[in-house]
């Protein structure tokens, strides 16, 4: 009788995982940038998702006043049709809610964008409960993205490139925070930051990240294999007997 229930509940564990990971249907492309032209490229390729972007990627493009920057992301939810993550600059609990619902207000698109501190969490708690999209930023352990999706947040960002560069595998982060979400249902869905390569793509996809944000440079770089290239060359070739 009990070796029945065991193996009932291990099939039912199953079955909840698998119910889970159905939900997630497709890998969404963000671009992590500020440049409306690379944006503009994604975008007219099809495969463009959304949009990541923060102080550092405003400055690297010029963007300097505030005016200037809430006018930027305007910009930047014209051209795109899904999420536009702009960051709060605040540390306290309610500068960040004060900036995050003028960064919402400016555009249906806007997902606020909250770093991974306690008052985060509780600033990420307020926005849910308005209904305000948000973005966990800086997470670089399961704890934290665990705390993140308790507290409601539509994205939690993984920077796995960061944790490569410190001897740590920015890849096994990504696995762990899939299972404890597919463990309890967390909708939160899973945005792989830092990403720097294609190969990062492809390990986060079959991971089952829900996100990969990273440079234009990376999405073009899934388009080369040297044996497209080859084959185009000779089908060209071909052509012209």
């Amino acid at each position: 009788m009990l070796n029945k229930l065991l193996n009932f509940y291990c099939a039912a564990k199953q079955l909840k995982l698998t119910f889970t990971k159905l939900k997630f249907k497709r890998m969404k492309f963000f671009i992590d940038t500020a440049n409306l032209a690379q944006i503009k490229e994604a975008q007219d390729m099809g495969v463009l998702d959304g949009v990541t972007t923060n102080p550092s990627l405003m400055a690297k493009e010029g963007i300097k006043g505030q005016n200037n920057i809430l006018k930027h992301y305007v910009d930047i939810c014209n051209i795109v049709t899904g999420d536009v993550s702009a960051e709060v600059i605040a540390t306290d609990f309610d500068g960040m809610v004060a900036e995050g619902e003028a960064l919402a207000a400016l555009h249906e698109r806007i997902v606020v964008k909250i770093p991974m501190i306690k008052e985060g969490v509780k600033a990420i708690k307020y926005f849910t409960e308005k209904g305000i999209k948000t973005n966990c930023t800086l997470v670089f352990s399961a704890g934290q993205a665990l705390l993140a999706a308790k507290a409601g947040a539509t994205y939690v960002s993984p920077f796995i490139g960061r944790l490569d560069d410190v001897s740590t595998d920015g890849l096994a982060l990504i696995d762990d925070i899939r299972l404890i979400y597919d463990n309890y249902g967390y909708e939160t869905q899973i945005l792989a930051a830092s990403v720097r390569h294609p190969m990062h793509i492809i390990e986060c996809a079959k991971l089952g990240a829900d996100v990969a944000t990273c440079p234009l440079s990376a999405i073009t770089a899934l388009l080369n294999h040297p044996l497209t290239t080859s084959g185009l060359a000779q089908f060209l070739a071909d052509a012209k007997k």
